[in-house]
């Protein structure tokens, strides 16, 4: 990689990158693609695709839909409520 396609990368990563750090952040960035080149000469078509490194599945809990009968608990620390409403001052006249 080179110096001018890092300084590129930067702007468009918004980095602020020192002119000092430009020729060795290349020379970093060239090793690192190096090895993604040998990763992509690996044959991997016996290979399973994997979406986690564990094969844990979470538990699902019953989907039920309940009202919590807990209409009274909430509105008792309003202001004012009214059958289980909360009851706010008009802004639309």
């Amino acid at each position: 990689m080179d110096t001018q396609t890092v300084r590129k990368v930067a702007k468009l990563a918004r980095l602020k990158l020192p002119e000092e750090r430009v020729e060795a952040l290349a020379g970093e960035l060239g090793s690192i693609f190096k090895w993604i080149e040998q990763l992509n000469g690996l044959d991997t078509k016996n290979v399973q695709p994997m979406t986690s490194a564990s094969a844990l599945s979470l538990y699902l809990r019953p989907d039920v839909v309940t009202d919590g009968n807990k209409s009274a608990a909430i509105t008792a620390n309003a202001p004012d409520s009214m059958e289980g409403y909360f009851v706010v001052p008009k802004v639309v006249e």
